[in-house]
């Protein structure tokens, strides 16, 4: 095929032929040749709202700069050079690319791991390329593809419909309508979006049917991309951004004010105006934690490798915390509960005799049927192959009101309607039942007969459904819903799903860290009470959908903290539930796989599916499952808590060490008749002190900060950085005195006794500030040791290095060296009582 030129846009492309439209397009019902494919691509580019951003390590590097404050100080340390004080502005200059470095190396490996893992659950479209059906990502969807659609499928891009069977598509989240809307193949004269049966549109999905279509737009030239344009729509902010959002506040407020006060005070002392603003931007850059974002990313993407290990891809890396925080957990039963292996127990008629005639009439309809395929289906035709002679005439696709599926078939010769679905739902429609051979009217005791044969056997766990049939004029090609009417009642389908192994372990390990489960199905509040009691959750309390739709909001709200199972609910009811739980104070998750599942992903808090979902659940998921197991959600959750723990600790011990050192250095600016550290000395305290807090994302969580669910606090990290600053702060002033009082140091021996104390009792504080319990109960990781004592080793050699006198620092006698590491020791000690003393308080 040649390369053809589409036009863009292409206006009114829906009052157009199928034809017409491939001829403008230069594209068939076979679709595009894998080659034009590729140009079309590069031409027109990748089929997203936004381009994808690209690894590139020059970027992430230079992102290490992106702080005002950094690129402050770079210009003033060039007004320093051009002011001739070259050695001090080189000497900064290095240790600011060390600090870039050393954030850049992490950083670059973490996002290339999350970068990773994120291709592992893309969204895939399914195409014709050279006439032959394949996957691709959804990204390399062109203008001129032909995508295939079934129950299930998300969307890729806009386009018209060639062939349509059925098809129902949702596409509440363009035009609002909250039912699914039937499409079909034709021009048609409307221009809005809600007009255009005849086209499909990105970020819609396919409820039940199948068609094909001819892709039109892509990306941001689609109806949702230019929406989204517009709009400027970006993922809400998680409860972990807003905490890190906060935090950068509370620091720029701090700053800003010793910031001005230090160096005005300074300048009103008569100090070089040049010196005075390099030292006050440096005490701003030891200040803030510098490597705060690089940390959050390092601990979030280790964080993620590590939830992958177990089982659990994210999709988005900031809502880890929100996993950690969960507090109540929405599942269904099947498949995380059960086995998911569906058993046909038997078929049964009215009697409740074994019956071939029901088995064979739900074979034909499972068989027939075009939507998505499901357990029970398949569970049926194990059990009963279908005669050859059967053949489709149409079809009523299964939708979540009527909760019951029609299929026409030609059966022996004979029109048929076979209707097979939930039991209620297809007595409604039932005008008659067949006992022995013959049909009888469907009378209220023959009726009342049937709902209490339905009763016991769901009692006993099996999920049973209903099978009616009718014949049908044998020219008829054409149903609608109003043919679902003056059915046979034939019998029963009873299924059986048993509980897994490990469930009953699984949902008491949930409860101890935390987590309460809450069952949502669709089944009836029978088989559902049979698997709590199986489960052992003998005093489960159940709601259904029916009760639900005469409550008041209000009501539910209260209701639901008491409710374990919803039964009987629709895809709407379900994301009520979960708008209910979240309003009564919980932090909830919700996990779903299947097309009624979409809106309450989208609502939950956490949304969890799993990598054999239909598209629309995994699309709606920020984070997708490996295996549908509540055991493997049992170890991501605990990942996510030891993720946020260790980010939360690099916030403490970083906050709160740089606020007192830098609140020690301010009062002794003033109080001194010399700096009493130099800018270059400040900020390479400010870099090796980062060194072995970086090593905190692997170190060791303690089982107790994984056992309740962790949540970002501002007020408490403010409260633990003003304490513990001020600690860190009046030791420094004793080390002040020690200098100066007790042993007479000068400017210079001032400086490096002060530089060594401080960190020493930075690096020696981390292994008090790390754990709530006692240091010696708490092991650390191997790699916060080994850096923890390399960082040690380098600050007591350094004054006695040939780096030295460039650095300012030098030699100190052992009087001064027992001096600092003794009121290091005692200041670790303090730090340890004060942390008891904390906890027991606040904590």
């Amino acid at each position: 095929m040649t390369s053809t030129p589409v036009p863009t846009p292409l206006s009114r492309y829906w009052a157009l032929t199928p034809e017409e439209l491939a001829a403008h397009l230069g594209s068939s019902a076979g679709g595009l040749s894998t080659a034009e494919a590729a140009q079309r691509l590069s031409r027109y580019g990748e089929n997203a709202l936004r381009e994808r951003e690209h690894l590139s390590a020059l970027r992430v590097f230079l992102n290490q700069f992106r702080s005002p404050i950094i690129i402050i100080l770079l210009v003033a340390t060039v007004l320093s050079a051009l002011l001739g004080d070259w050695i001090d502005a080189i000497i900064i200059s290095i240790i600011l690319l060390l600090s870039a470095v050393l954030a850049f190396v992490q950083e670059y490996a973490a996002s290339s791991a999350t970068a990773a893992l994120a291709r592992r659950v893309q969204t895939e479209a399914r195409v014709l390329r050279d006439g032959q059906p394949c996957a691709i990502a959804a990204h390399d969807v062109v203008p001129g593809d032909v995508v295939l659609l079934s129950a299930g499928t998300l969307v890729a891009a806009d386009a018209v419909l060639l062939q349509a069977h059925e098809l129902h598509l949702s596409q509440a989240v363009l035009t609002g309508e909250t039912f699914p809307v039937e499409k079909q193949v034709g021009p048609v004269s409307g221009d809005g979006l809600a007009e255009r049966t005849n086209a499909v549109f990105m970020g819609t999905s396919v409820s039940s049917g199948a068609g094909t279509a001819l892709v039109v737009h892509t990306g941001r030239a689609t109806a949702f991309g230019q929406i989204a344009d517009q709009l400027r729509l970006r993922p809400p902010e998680t409860e972990f951004e807003r905490g890190v959002r906060r935090l950068g506040y509370l620091l720029t407020q701090v700053m800003f004010v010793l910031v001005l006060v230090i160096y005005a005070l300074n300048v009103t002392f008569s100090r070089p105006p040049v010196d005075s603003l390099l030292f006050s931007l440096a005490l701003a850059v030891g200040l803030t934690p510098q490597l705060l974002p690089a940390v959050i990313n390092i601990n979030l993407s280790k964080g993620a490798r590590r939830m992958a290990e177990s089982g659990v891809i994210v999709r988005r890396l900031s809502s880890i915390e929100n996993f950690g925080s969960i507090d109540v957990l929405c599942t269904d039963k099947t498949g995380t509960l059960t086995l998911g292996v569906v058993q046909l127990d038997r078929a049964a008629g009215p009697d409740g005799s074994s019956s071939d005639d029901v088995l064979q009439a739900a074979a034909i309809n499972a068989r027939l049927q075009s939507g998505l395929a499901n357990p029970l289906d398949e569970a049926i035709l194990r059990a009963v192959p279908v005669p050859p002679a059967v053949t489709r005439i149409d079809e009523l696709p299964y939708d979540f009101s009527r909760r019951r599926l029609s299929v026409a078939a030609s059966v022996e010769g004979e029109a048929r309607l076979l209707t097979k679905g939930a039991f209620e739902s297809v007595l409604a429609v039932c005008a008659a039942v067949r006992q022995d051979g013959r049909d009888t009217p469907l009378d209220e005791t023959e009726a009342q007969r049937l709902h209490d044969r339905f009763a016991d056997w769901s009692a006993q766990g099996f999920r049973v459904l209903g099978v009616a049939a009718k014949a049908v004029p044998p020219d008829q090609r054409v149903f609608t819903l109003s043919d679902e009417r003056e059915l046979v009642f034939l019998g029963f389908l009873l299924f059986y799903d048993p509980p897994k192994p490990d469930a009953m372990e699984t949902i008491q390990a949930l409860a101890a860290l935390g987590v309460s489960l809450r069952i949502i199905t669709g089944d009836n509040r029978l088989v559902a009470a049979h698997l709590t009691r199986m489960l052992g959750m003998a005093d489960a309390t159940c709601l259904t959908g029916g009760e639900m739709a005469s409550m008041p909001e209000e009501a539910l709200i209260q209701r639901v903290n008491h409710v374990t199972v919803f039964a009987e609910v629709d895809p709407n009811q379900k994301e009520r539930i979960i708008r209910a739980l979240q309003k009564a104070g919980h932090v909830v998750g919700y996990m779903g796989d299947g097309v009624n599942d979409a809106p309450a992903l989208h609502t939950a808090d956490v949304g969890i599916s799993v990598d054999t979902a239909v598209d629309v659940a995994r699309q709606a998921a920020g984070f997708i499952l490996l295996e549908h197991s509540l055991a493997v959600l049992q170890r991501g959750i605990i990942e996510g808590r030891k993720t946020l723990a260790n980010t939360l600790k690099y916030v403490f011990m970083a906050t709160s060490a740089n606020f007192g050192n830098m609140f020690s250095m301010a009062g002794a600016s003033l109080l001194l008749p010399f700096l009493p550290l130099l800018p270059k000395q400040i900020l390479l305290l400010n870099f090796l002190t980062d060194i072995p807090e970086l090593a905190i994302a692997n170190d060791g969580v303690d089982a107790a900060q994984t056992q309740r669910p962790g949540r970002w606090d501002i007020h408490f990290v403010r409260r633990f950085m003003l304490v513990f600053g001020a600690i860190s702060s009046v030791f420094d002033y004793v080390t002040f005195g020690a200098l100066l009082l007790l042993l007479g140091a000068d400017a210079g021996q001032f400086r490096t006794g002060w530089f060594i104390e401080s960190m020493l009792s930075a690096t020696l504080v981390v292994f008090a500030l790390r754990t709530r319990q006692r240091f010696t109960r708490s092991r650390p990781g191997r790699g916060l040791i080994l850096a923890s004592l390399t960082t040690a080793t380098v600050v007591l050699l350094l004054p006695y290095s040939p780096l030295a006198g460039m650095l300012g620092f030098e030699p100190l006698a052992l009087p001064y060296l027992l001096a600092v590491i003794a009121i290091s020791l005692v200041y670790f000690a303090t730090a340890e009582a004060a942390k008891q003393a904390f906890y027991r308080r606040w904590g």
